[in-house]
């Protein structure tokens, strides 16, 4: 006899159908969904004890550096050497320290290569070195020979001394105690610099005297011939002097005469001068009147240039590094309580373009390796401005990029590490009724105590309404290069740790800020 189903299995058996009907229904549902995409894997930087060491700049690993040295290609890597003192602040004296790098951004660290006070003739200075190929020298093929000054114990007079690397540039040892440029009665003598020839097969050094260069000869390194001078005027005693010859955008070849300069008195940088000429093997001749500057802003000092590691790009490209401080004001860095005081502008790339019918300039973009540090970007496509408007984006380490058009405005820019509350700020711009670009970080933390450098300007022509910025930020400097890094500005600054944001500016009329791109860069010393 059949069972009779009661009320309360009829509703079980009921809540069980409905039950596996639903999961039925989901499973269908999750069989034809489209599949979750996935997302895209943001590397975030480590965090740190909050420093003014800079993220991605060559710092000081300690105490002090200034002067860079020319570095140069060999077996993978650039050897490139610098002014280190080891006692500062407490203590004088520099010495040549060693670092290397693949890629122009990492760098390791290789010690001290020169040493200070090892003999009479006092410490290391500015100098460069070279890698003897064939032998000129008779210290070996292949030996790293550096041309230095020393001030020499006969009076402290500034000469010349030979050191030379058999170790492929790890440690320099003292050719003798006497130089092999002895002073020729000036008081200023110093940072040579040595090329090769190869139309003459010789050796070229040039020489700071003063307000002059002076040129000399030599076929073994060792004994030197004066062969003639280029005179400079109004820019003060000039330092580390360059000379090299590019490849123009046209196909023509120029030489290029750079120095070290002071141009404050005639209301230029004081920063790094250039002539474009012809060199004649025995002096340089220029039909400029007055020098060029590659950097206008406050701390681009003691800057040298240097061969790409690619011969392919011998002529048309090379690179240049500089100190990133001033002498009026070496020591007021909030980085000294954390026990260094220096570093080096990024490694720029510069060409040499016909910027008119019959002118030509150099143009400075930096090192495309770079964007390699690069974990996030914030990117906008189109802002119009009219007054300020403050970005969702901040940070204290990237390179930022934006077309800029105006019609009418009067002041148009970007502020960068800008405080909560706007009382704080470095502000880049373009001034058109003026007719400069500046970058201005008297609203912020800064250098100089004095208040006297504190804008920089650059001739920006009246008749544009548009410009391309690009921006390096990093914790204590901001280098700008305007349009294609036609002008260059690079100055130090101190804002405070906490100073992040970025706003957008445009004074009396309206303003379009075109494919804002910001490129936030990991610290160099976790790649």
């Amino acid at each position: 006899m059949r069972k009779k189903i009661t009320s309360k299995q009829k509703y079980i058996w009921f809540l069980s159908s409905m039950i596996g009907l639903i999961a039925l229904i989901i499973v269908g549902i999750m069989l034809f969904q489209e599949p979750p995409k996935k997302k895209e894997k943001v590397t975030h930087p480590k965090h740190h004890k909050p420093t003014y060491r800079a993220t991605y700049h060559f710092t000081a690993p300690d105490q002090w550096m200034n002067d860079p040295q020319r570095p140069i290609y060999l077996d993978g890597k650039y050897h490139y050497y610098y002014l280190y003192n080891r006692d500062y602040p407490n203590g004088n004296g520099t010495e040549w320290r060693h670092a290397t790098s693949k890629d122009l951004v990492h760098w390791k660290d290789e010690g001290i290569a020169i040493p200070k006070y090892t003999n009479k003739n006092g410490d290391p200075w500015t100098g460069s070195f070279v890698v003897d190929q064939n032998n000129t020298a008779g210290f070996g093929k292949g030996a790293f020979i550096a041309i230095v000054t020393q001030p020499s114990a006969d009076g402290g007079m500034q000469e010349q001394y030979l050191w030379y690397s058999t170790d492929k540039g790890k440690s320099f040892k003292s050719y003798r105690d006497d130089p092999v440029m002895p002073n020729p009665g000036t008081k200023d003598f110093r940072d040579p610099k040595i090329i090769w020839d190869a139309q003459e097969s010789k050796w070229v050094l040039l020489m700071a005297e003063g307000s002059k260069i002076g040129f000399y000869e030599s076929r073994n390194l060792r004994d030197w011939r004066y062969t003639g001078a280029f005179t400079t005027e109004n820019i003060g005693i000039v330092e580390c002097p360059d000379l090299y010859q590019m490849k123009t955008n046209d196909g023509t070849y120029k030489w290029i005469l750079g120095v070290s300069a002071n141009g404050k008195s005639i209301g230029k940088p004081n920063t790094y001068a250039y002539w474009i000429g012809d060199f004649t093997g025995s002096g340089f001749n220029t039909d400029q009147t007055v020098p060029k500057w590659l950097d206008h802003g406050f701390d681009w000092y003691g800057g040298v240039t240097f061969e790409s590691g690619k011969k392919s790009e011998k002529f048309t490209k090379r690179y240049a590094i500089a100190w990133m401080n001033n002498w009026d004001y070496p020591n007021e860095t909030p980085t000294r309580v954390e026990g260094f005081n220096g570093f080096n502008s990024v490694v720029r790339q510069i060409q040499l373009k016909q910027v008119g019918s019959h002118d030509y300039s150099l143009v400075s973009q930096p090192i495309s390796s770079l964007k390699k540090l690069t974990y996030r970007t914030d990117s906008f496509d189109e802002i119009k401005v009219k007054g300020s408007k403050t970005l969702r984006a901040s940070g204290d380490a990237y390179q930022l990029e934006a077309d800029i058009s105006w019609s009418e405005a009067k002041n148009i820019g970007i502020r960068l590490r800008e405080s909560k509350d706007k009382s704080r700020h470095i502000d880049v711009g373009i001034f058109p009724q003026g007719g400069y670009s500046y970058v201005n970080r008297g609203s912020t933390d800064q250098p100089d105590k004095s208040h006297k450098y504190v804008e920089s300007r650059a001739a920006f022509d009246k008749n544009k309404h548009n410009v391309h910025l690009k921006i390096l930020v990093d914790k204590t400097s901001i280098e700008v290069f305007i349009d294609d890094g036609q002008v260059v500005h690079s100055s130090e600054v101190f804002a405070p740790l906490e100073d992040r944001g970025i706003s957008l500016f445009s004074d009396d009329g309206t303003a379009v800020f075109k494919i804002v791109k910001i490129q936030h860069f990991h610290s160099i010393k976790e790649n």
